[in-house]
């Protein structure tokens, strides 16, 4: 197993059913490094976790629902930085998200997942449910920035976290190529740019924080314009602090 992700399912409490939820996704990730997802069955799953393979139909009932898990488990790896400032925050984001997917199964796992919500309705509904949850956690720093004064109370914290995202899923799923640092730095620094400039608001008028609107235009409302390269990176490594552990969505 890679150092730079924990093992698959240790995540959870102990139990014979947490015991089998390890073995079953530890087995799942290192077939998937081996064979890939066209690969990928749950014969070979069984026989490399040691798990009898109607356990593996009786809870995941298909190889499309054991990669989903897996990728529901392994993003807990990914920190919600907290670095004082909108900024900071992103470029700390998005360098924890290409430590994540800068390592070949990571990026595997995710061609995967998509590829079986393409065919199969319950991974469709696993693959929303986990990109909306993430975005929701991840809008907490959007939120802490309001809080701060740096953006208008009628941001949307899920469209600046979406558009942090996007430039990863293009280059993983699009362009097929890997991700890297100047892709976050860009990443990074084009959003805090289109936050500024007002791009992501709520288009209901609903503020953030859930007051009454008061009918202040969003131009006249105060905006920190922090600049990106004066922001220090948050370096912590992305197994340091589980996403999921601070609160948790990409």
């Amino acid at each position: 197993m890679t150092t730079a992700h924990h093992v698959p399912g240790e995540s959870r409490p102990g139990g014979r059913t947490a015991r089998t939820r390890q073995a079953v996704l530890t087995a799942v990730f290192e077939e998937l490094g081996e064979v890939g997802f066209a690969g990928l069955t749950m014969e070979r799953v069984a026989q490399r976790s040691g798990i009898h393979v109607a356990t593996l139909y009786r809870r995941w009932r298909c190889t499309e629902g054991l990669v989903c898990d897996l990728l529901t488990d392994l993003s807990s790896d990914v920190p919600l930085p907290d670095s004082g400032t909108l900024p900071g925050d992103l470029r700390a984001l998005a360098l924890s998200i290409t430590a994540f997917y800068g390592e070949a199964r990571m990026s595997r796992l995710i061609e995967a997942v998509v590829s079986a919500a393409a065919r199969d309705s319950q991974a469709a509904t696993v693959l929303r449910t986990f990109f909306g949850e993430r975005l929701a956690l991840a809008g907490r720093m959007v939120q802490r920035a309001v809080d701060r004064g740096e953006l208008p109370a009628d941001t949307d914290p899920e469209k600046v976290m979406a558009a942090l995202g996007a430039p990863f899923y293009y280059r993983i799923l699009i362009a097929r190529r890997p991700v890297d640092r100047d892709l976050a730095e860009s990443a990074a620094t084009a959003v805090w740019a289109a936050v500024q400039a007002g791009a992501y608001v709520r288009t209901d008028g609903t503020p953030v924080s859930g007051s009454p609107v008061d009918g202040t235009p969003v131009d006249n409302a105060p905006v920190n314009a922090t600049p990106m390269d004066n922001t220090p990176v948050n370096a912590t490594p992305v197994n340091d602090t589980p996403m999921n552990g601070t609160s948790p969505g990409g």
